[in-house]
């Protein structure tokens, strides 16, 4: 980090600079238009289909690369049919079977009464809670039609809970969407992406379906809503069985949605944009098989986004001279499949999959209960948990890096730049300290805001930067003669209660664009270090710093390259990034993530990385937030004890 030889403070009339968050949205949302259009660049180079083949090539490896892979598993799938509803057109089957050892899936397959094999059709679900018994109408629909189509639940719906409590039965992480998120951050910290195992599901559903004499495994489709829409598009893209896809309320362009409806972990890689990649991608590796688009015109994706990835698609067809294999369907209403969409969707199966012949008008379903249609007696399977599965992979690719790799990985997410210009936003003099509200620029563009306390006495004091908390901690230290920095790194202050879904959407934006919120924290932190170094009340040599909860990860990941943090204290800060995968529930986890970074390296690495400069930690937190016991080498109060102890020590 290079030294400030000069810095500028300026007292200015400004309005209340705007939310930290919405800095940040506008912020990282300029870096992914940015790389959308140099993606948009070399897609305009792309006039040959040479060069369209080289380019699916390319998506394909990046894809699989970004996900970690896909499992390398060829087991059984144990299969079985656990029950049978008859209707006069169709039969409905309860499946379970085996995606991975012992991690259980529950179905639901349509079967046509007509005699012989017929095309199969893969439903991956939406974001329901239910899972695969929103599937019914368009499923039923399909059987009658002459299709065999299985739906089946999502891993966190339907009866794949995780986390799930009897007592209550519901999961204690909360919905789909919260459990997808923690096996999000969970995936990420283990250097792969939770849609692998989405994806994996999708294919072992789809090796059951062709495992069925029923099926011809030559006429293979698939669509889903939603979530499911993404998973059409996921298996469509990655499994050449797959001959049709009509993915709905899912298609559109990271222009449209990067400020907007970011999705959740599976629907949303690291790295993603700044790799070079966009929606439209998948259905350019699809080329030049039939793709069906299908939106509603008060989706909250935005119709403009869809629209961008099908004018997209629809150039890259014709590179194949197969502009009738690409198609946007349009319907009324908000997100979901309404009666013109699900009828755009059978004729689009009927037209590809069975010659045009047979009519793709919807027909009443007689509704099942939903829990005749459980595949299991309880409704929640027994077996693996999402976390178990994640956790047995890390272990086998777990590898202890070196100490100069560590430093390496850190500054991989530095930033440096000009020294920051110092904005006064604030100014009021007390009797013992001043105290100025500061903005400074840690990226072009980016500005954070910190509160500065600092002594009137004279001479050089010490300094202390405490990262976001409470200002009576700041003013207790100022009244003891430290020039203090109360830091608020970028993006805060957000709601941190349970796995809150703004915080963890900002967190999932940054790995979109190559970057990640941990490691430009502690880059904003290493900045408000160099905002009190270039003081001269403060004491250069005398710096230490406070954290508490999740921000002490930042903290001391800017302390391990920054030796101009002599000192840290962290309080309730979780003691180890590993123990996050040890357990089903980890809380404010994207907080603290760098991608794969808990494959070779935990938060202990980070403190050797700082010796001989101390680490004061008192009562370390596991990832529930609550304090764990006789851990050697940290601190702990008693019972109701405050900070004066640790407080003491870090100011000696």
């Amino acid at each position: 980090m290079p030294k400030i030889l000069l810095i500028a403070i300026c007292a200015l009339n400004v309005a209340a600079l705007p939310a930290a968050d919405d800095r940040l949205l506008q912020w990282m949302d300029r870096v992914a238009q940015q790389q959308l259009t140099e993606r948009e660049a070399t897609i305009a180079k792309i006039h040959t289909l040479s060069e369209a083949k080289a380019r699916q090539t390319w998506v394909r490896a990046k894809l699989l690369e970004l996900l970690g892979g896909l499992p390398n598993y060829q087991g059984p799938l144990n299969a079985r049919v656990t029950g049978r509803i008859e209707r006069p057109r169709y039969t409905i089957e309860k499946v379970v079977f085996e995606s991975l050892p012992q991690f259980f899936v529950t179905a639901d397959l349509y079967l046509p009464k007509e005699a012989g094999r017929h095309p199969g059709v893969l439903i991956p679900m939406g974001h329901w809670e239910q899972g695969k018994l929103a599937a019914q109408p368009i499923a039923a629909n399909l059987a009658m039609k002459g299709f065999v189509a299985l739906a089946y639940d999502p891993v966190g719906q339907g009866e794949r809970q995780q986390a799930y409590d009897r007592r209550i039965e519901a999961s204690l992480i909360g919905g789909s969407t919260d459990q997808h998120f923690m096996a999000g951050a969970q995936s990420i910290l283990a250097g792969e992406n939770f849609a692998r195992y989405r994806i994996w599901d999708a294919k072992r559903a789809l090796d059951y379906l062709v495992s069925r004499p029923e099926v011809d495994s030559d006429k293979l489709g698939a669509t889903g809503c939603s979530g499911g829409g993404t998973l059409t598009t996921y298996i469509s893209a990655l499994d050449p069985r797959i001959k049709v896809a009509a993915p709905a309320c899912y298609i559109n362009s990271w222009r449209q949605l990067f400020a907007g409806p970011t999705g959740d972990s599976e629907q949303s890689f690291p790295f993603f944009l700044s790799s070079g990649l966009d929606v439209a991608d998948y259905i350019e590796l699809f080329a030049p098989k039939p793709w069906l688009i299908n939106s509603t015109v008060g989706d909250f994706f935005p119709v403009e986004g869809a629209r961008h990835a099908y004018q997209e698609a629809l150039d890259w067809y014709r590179l194949y001279n197969a502009e009738d294999r690409i198609h946007w369907a349009l319907g009324p209403g908000p997100h979901g499949t309404p009666l013109e969409i699900r009828e755009a969707i059978y004729q689009w199966m009927i037209r590809w999959l069975k010659d045009g012949r047979g009519d793709f008008r919807e027909e009443r379903v007689e509704m099942a209960l939903d829990s005749d249609l459980l595949a299991t007696p309880s409704g929640q399977v027994e077996g693996r948990q999402m976390y178990e599965v994640i956790q047995e992979g890390f272990r086998q690719r777990t590898k202890q890096g070196t100490a100069e790799g560590l430093r390496d990985e850190i500054r991989s997410v530095d930033h440096a730049g000009q020294p920051p210009l110092v904005h006064v936003v604030r100014d009021d003099a007390g009797e013992l300290f001043r105290t100025q509200e500061l903005a400074f620029e840690v990226e072009p563009g980016l500005e954070i805001s910190g509160t500065l306390y600092a002594p009137l006495a004279a001479g050089r004091k010490p300094a202390v930067l405490l990262v976001d908390l409470d200002a009576a901690l700041a003013e207790r230290l100022a009244t003891r003669g430290a020039v203090v920095l109360n830091l608020h790194p970028r993006g805060l202050p957000l709601p941190s209660t349970g796995e809150d879904q703004a915080a963890t959407k900002q967190d999932i934006r940054a790995w979109v664009i190559g970057k990640n919120m941990a490691g430009m924290r502690a880059f904003d932190i290493q900045r408000g270090v160099d905002v009190l170094e270039a003081r001269p009340d403060v004491d250069a040599g005398s710096v230490r710093a406070v954290a508490r909860d999740v921000s002490g990860v930042w903290l001391l990941m800017a302390a391990a390259i920054d030796t101009r943090i002599g000192k840290i204290w962290l309080d309730r800060t979780p003691y180890s990034l590993r123990a996050a995968l040890d357990v089903p529930i980890a809380r404010d986890l994207h907080d603290a993530v760098i991608p794969g970074f808990a494959l070779h390296w935990d938060l202990d690495d980070l403190v050797k990385a700082m010796a001989p400069r101390t680490v004061l930690w008192s009562d370390p937190s596991d990832w529930l937030q609550k304090v764990v016991p006789h851990l050697p080498g940290f601190l702990y109060r008693t019972f109701e004890e405050k900070d004066d102890r640790f407080l003491a020590e870090l100011m000696k």
